[in-house]
């Protein structure tokens, strides 16, 4: 019998069950145990690791990829603890300080982490984030083969895109880039992603469809042709996420089991959905 899980509404399965180890690409881990940074003013939620293996039960994902979330600015002592917990199944993303020396990236190597995400949205520890942040983040990780993920809005997409090509490492591009769904492919935003997929370097997450689909669950039927789009261009180089506790949405809105289903659309045929949810993840997070 499928159980209730904390931050996901229904208690349905995906309609098309996932591969064995299948990843979850992108989720965040939220634990009372660690105090949220001075700059955070929202109330985190309840969201530990027993609460999300919750979720992998219902969905039937077996890996994972934290990424530390901003509430928690800089400390990834959060993530480190959930990846300790989730063992080899699990891979981190975490957020550094410009200045984060070699010493605390090799300690963020050893205990499962694999990139940095540099966030241009939220409210950030530092204060404003800054291109030359980004470059200089990313020189810092090229010797360890990490990649840079980047939360951008879609104007900075657009305005960032040469900098983005020029990086030294894997780019990783958060939530479809934000990407209007009313737009879709026929924006500037779009074709400045499809310009970065094309380089060969650049990977998207299929992630985060509510938070610009004005249709909502379960179909997120407005994202359908910007999905398939971009299956289209590189399903070679898209993992999915579910960013499980959906902290952007009203809670009790996301069902994650619909989110699942809308992958399933997107990649239209099982074996993309495998190379999405499988393949893919295993090459750009290690597993």
């Amino acid at each position: 019998m499928t159980v209730a899980v904390p931050h996901s509404t229904g208690l349905n399965r995906p309609v098309q069950m996932p591969p064995p180890l299948a990843c979850d690409s992108h989720m965040h881990i939220f634990d009372p145990r660690f105090a949220p940074s001075p700059h955070w003013t929202r109330q985190p939620p309840d969201a530990p690791v027993a609460a999300y293996r919750l979720l992998q039960q219902r969905l039937g994902t077996q890996r994972a990829v934290v990424v530390t979330p901003s509430t928690y600015g800089t400390d990834n002592a959060c993530t480190l603890d959930a990846l300790a917990q989730l063992g080899d199944s699990a891979r981190g993303v975490a957020v550094v300080a410009h200045d984060v020396g070699d010493a605390e990236l090799d300690l963020l190597a050893a205990r499962g982490v694999c990139g940095l995400r540099v966030n241009f949205v939220t409210p950030q520890s530092w204060g404003k984030t800054t291109q030359q942040m980004l470059t200089t983040l990313a020189g810092k990780v090229q010797r360890l083969g990490w990649h840079i993920q980047v939360f951008v809005h879609p104007e900075q997409l657009v305005q960032l895109a040469s900098v983005l090509a020029a990086l030294p490492v894997p780019l990783v591009v958060d939530h479809l880039g934000r990407i209007d769904p009313a737009e879709g492919t026929r924006g500037l935003a779009y074709d400045a992603l499809r310009r970065l997929l094309d380089g060969g370097n650049t990977w998207v997450k299929l992630s985060g469809a509510y938070m610009r689909s004005t249709v909502h669950g379960p179909s997120y039927a407005d994202t359908l042709p910007l999905g398939r789009a971009l299956v289209r261009a590189a399903p070679e180089r898209l993992v999915w996420g579910s960013d499980w506790p959906h902290t952007t949405e009203v809670p009790g809105s996301v069902n994650d089991a619909d989110l699942v289903d809308l992958l399933a659309a997107w990649a239209v045929t099982p074996a993309t959905l495998e190379r999405i949810l499988v393949d893919n993840p295993a090459h750009l997070y290690g597993f």
